[in-house]
């Protein structure tokens, strides 16, 4: 089954019915988001920016969840999303991003939300477009980042999850 949502009509999956209290999301601005990176420095951070209208973006993030189940509490798995767009509040799209994390059992993930316009946080974070994945070491220093520009410069194509944990598995040594 699927849900029509987000103002593009773009297919979701439909919810899960999981037990238990819903997905936690916060609605951060960059100087959230750096502290929320910055609290768990002494671990890996994987940090996958996204939206639900981005198709690429939610048929890769099942890949985060996955990542956070195979790895424990050896990394850290955020996910921000860029849904606000500037219309009405963040909060009302607060209920189409926890539907979808809720579908796709994102409970282990910390689960963040820009406050500010899409494209304004993302070019406070130096990104023209999501999907993008940020690795932080567990010194609190940015490892790796994968966005269109950085994957075909270095990688000559688009970067996949594969890419991501291949990252993971260079900060682990």
């Amino acid at each position: 089954m699927v849900v029509l949502t987000g103002m593009l009509g773009f297919w979701l999956p439909a919810p899960a019915r999981a037990a238990g209290p819903p997905v936690s999301l916060t609605l951060v601005d960059p100087a959230g988001f750096e502290a929320e990176v910055a609290r768990h420095r002494g671990r890996i951070v994987v940090v996958d920016c996204w939206s639900t209208s981005c198709p690429p973006c939610v048929k890769e993030f099942p890949r985060l969840v996955a990542l956070a189940d195979r790895f424990g509490d050896e990394i850290v798995c955020i996910s921000l999303s860029f849904d606000y767009e500037g219309i009405g509040s963040p909060e009302d799209v607060l209920p189409k991003v926890r539907t979808f994390l809720e579908s796709v059992g994102a409970k282990k993930i910390v689960n963040l939300i820009g406050r500010e316009e899409a494209d304004v946080f993302s070019a406070k974070l130096d990104l023209t477009s999501v999907p993008a994945v940020f690795v932080y070491a567990s010194d609190g220093s940015l490892a790796t980042r994968f966005d269109d520009e950085s994957a075909r410069a270095r990688l000559g194509r688009p970067f996949t999850y594969d890419d991501v944990e291949a990252a993971v598995m260079a900060c682990r040594k």
